[in-house]
C-alpha cells in the first residue's frame, strides 16, 4: 500500500463538526479530503453551498485553494497521515441506548484503507469505553499497531470557527506514538493543548462538560417549574438571589436543547450503568428539562380554554423554530418546536411558523405553515416564543394588538419581550416560571 504524505488528512462527517474543522486545517496548510456519504452534502459544498449556516463557514469554504480542500464520497486509495471522524451519534428514542452504527460503519471503512502510519482522530462524542472496546479492535483487524487518539469537540454552533482555535482541545491517546502524532496534527488550529491520561479521559471530559450544561440549566427550570406552581416569578426570585451574592449564579429558566444536550447525558449515564453506577442527578437533570416544552403546550391549551377558544379553531404562530436563538444556528435537531409541533400538528386549525434563520422549506417539512411575523400574528390566539433571538424584540404591545386576536395569548420561553408586556392588561403574557 501507498505510504501516506505528511500533509494529507481526511475528515469523515461533513455537518456542523466536522466541516468547521476540515476548512480549518486546509486554512492551515494541510492538503484535507473531506468524506460524507450523503450525496447531497458533496454536490452542495462542491458547488460552494454548505446546507447549514454557520457564520464564517461559506467564506472559508470559497476561500480556500481547490487542491487543499476536495469532497469525496469515500477515503482515496492513498492513505491519508490522519483520519478524523466526526459523524454523529445517537441515543434510541424509547430506549435512550447509544446508537453508533455511523461510527462503526466509518470506523469499518477507515480501517480498510489507513496504512500503519495512519492517526485515526474521534472527535465524535461516545460512550466511556467505545474507543478501546469498539473501535480498536476494528483498527486492529488490518493495522498491528494502529494509532488512535480521542479528541472531542467541545464548540458551540454560531461560534465553531472562532472556537476550534480558542478552546483548549483535549487529547486522550492510545499510546505516546498516538499522543504525538494527534498534538502535531491539531496545533496548527488549537495552540492550547491538555493531554489526558487516557483514551477514556478524553471521552468522560466532553460527556460531563455536557452533563454539567444540562444539570446547571435543569436547576434553574426546577426553579421554575416550583415557582410557578407556587404562584411565583421564577425570574424574580433568580435574579434576586444572584444579585452581588458571592456565590455560584443560578441559571435563569429557559429550553435546553441541541442534538448535544438531549442525548449526551445518556451517553453518560450509559456508560456509568455498564460499570455498575447510575448518576442520579444526571438523569434528575434530564428528566426536568424534557419536561419543559410540555409545560409549555400545558400552560397555552390552559390559557386558550380559560378564554373560551376552541383548539381545533386556532391558529398558533410557533417563532423560533431552531434550537436556540444565541448564537443563531438553523439546526432544528433537539428544538423545542420539534416536540411542540408533534403535539399540535392534528389537533390545531392553523399551525404557522417563523424563524430568522431556519429556511422555509425546513420550517414547512417540521409541520408549520411558514409566514413572515406580520402573516403569522394576524389572527392568530396564541403565539408562542421559544427562541431567545434579538429579533423577536419587534414582537411589542402595539405589534401583537393590531394582529392577534383578543386578548392574545403570548407564551415567552426566555423572557424577551417581558418589559413590555409583563404589564399589558390585554395580553394574556405567559412566561416559563410565572404562576
Amino acid at each position: 500500500m501507498t505510504q501516506p504524505t505528511d500533509d494529507y488528512v481526511a475528515v469523515v462527517g461533513l455537518g456542523y463538526v466536522g466541516l468547521p474543522l476540515a476548512l480549518s486545517l486546509a486554512r492551515s496548510g494541510l492538503r484535507v479530503v473531506g468524506v460524507d456519504v450523503d450525496p447531497e452534502v458533496r454536490a452542495a459544498l462542491a458547488a460552494g453551498n454548505p446546507r447549514f449556516i454557520e457564520p464564517g463557514v461559506a467564506e472559508l469554504l470559497n476561500s480556500v485553494l481547490p487542491d487543499r480542500f476536495t469532497v469525496a464520497d469515500r477515503i482515496p486509495d492513498v492513505p491519508p497521515t490522519a483520519v478524523v471522524i466526526c459523524v454523529g451519534t445517537a441515543v434510541d428514542a424509547a430506549t435512550r441506548a447509544p446508537d453508533l452504527a455511523h461510527l462503526v460503519s466509518a470506523t469499518t471503512h477507515i480501517a480498510a484503507r489507513m496504512s500503519p502510519e495512519t492517526l485515526v482522530v474521534v472527535r465524535s462524542t461516545v460512550p466511556v469505553g467505545t474507543c478501546r472496546g469498539t473501535l480498536l479492535p476494528l483498527l486492529r483487524a488490518h493495522v498491528d499497531a494502529p494509532m488512535l487518539a480521542m479528541c472531542p469537540e467541545r464548540i458551540i454552533q454560531g461560534q465553531a470557527l472562532r472556537e476550534i482555535e480558542s478552546l483548549p482541545q483535549i487529547i486522550g491517546a492510545l499510546d505516546d506514538r498516538s499522543l504525538e502524532r494527534a498534538r502535531r496534527l491539531l496545533k496548527s488550529v488549537a495552540a492550547e493543548q491538555v493531554p489526558v491520561s487516557s483514551l477514556e479521559a478524553a471521552e468522560m471530559v466532553k460527556l460531563v462538560c455536557n452533563a454539567h450544561t444540562d444539570l446547571i440549566y435543569g436547576f434553574g427550570n426546577e426553579v421554575a417549574l416550583m415557582s410557578a406552581a407556587l404562584g411565583i416569578d421564577a425570574n424574580e426570585v433568580i435574579a434576586s438571589a444572584n444579585l452581588r451574592y458571592p456565590r455560584p449564579d443560578l441559571s435563569r429558566p429557559g429550553y435546553v436543547g441541541g442534538s448535544c444536550l438531549v442525548k449526551d447525558p445518556y451517553l453518560l449515564i450509559h456508560a456509568a450503568e455498564t460499570a455498575g453506577y447510575r448518576p442520579p442527578m444526571v438523569a434528575a437533570a434530564r428528566a426536568v428539562n424534557e419536561r419543559v416544552p410540555g409545560h409549555v403546550l400545558d400552560s397555552v391549551l390552559k390559557a386558550l380554554a380559560a378564554n373560551g377558544r376552541s383548539l381545533d379553531e386556532a391558529k398558533i404562530f410557533l417563532c423560533g423554530i431552531a434550537y436556540k436563538g444565541r448564537p443563531e444556528t438553523d439546526d432544528v435537531r433537539g428544538a423545542a418546536s420539534v416536540e411542540i409541533v408533534a403535539a399540535l400538528r392534528d389537533r390545531v386549525a392553523v399551525l404557522a411558523g417563523h424563524d430568522f434563520v431556519v429556511g422555509e422549506a425546513r420550517i414547512a417539512e417540521l409541520g408549520c405553515a411558514p409566514m413572515s411575523l406580520a402573516d403569522g400574528a394576524a389572527d392568530a390566539d396564541a403565539l408562542i416564543l421559544l427562541v431567545d433571538h434579538p429579533g423577536y424584540g419587534e414582537l411589542d404591545a402595539e405589534f401583537l394588538r393590531a394582529r392577534m386576536r383578543t386578548p392574545a395569548i403570548v407564551f415567552d420561553m426566555w423572557g424577551v419581550l417581558g418589559g413590555e408586556l409583563a404589564e399589558a392588561n390585554d395580553i394574556d403574557y405567559l412566561r416559563l416560571g410565572r404562576g
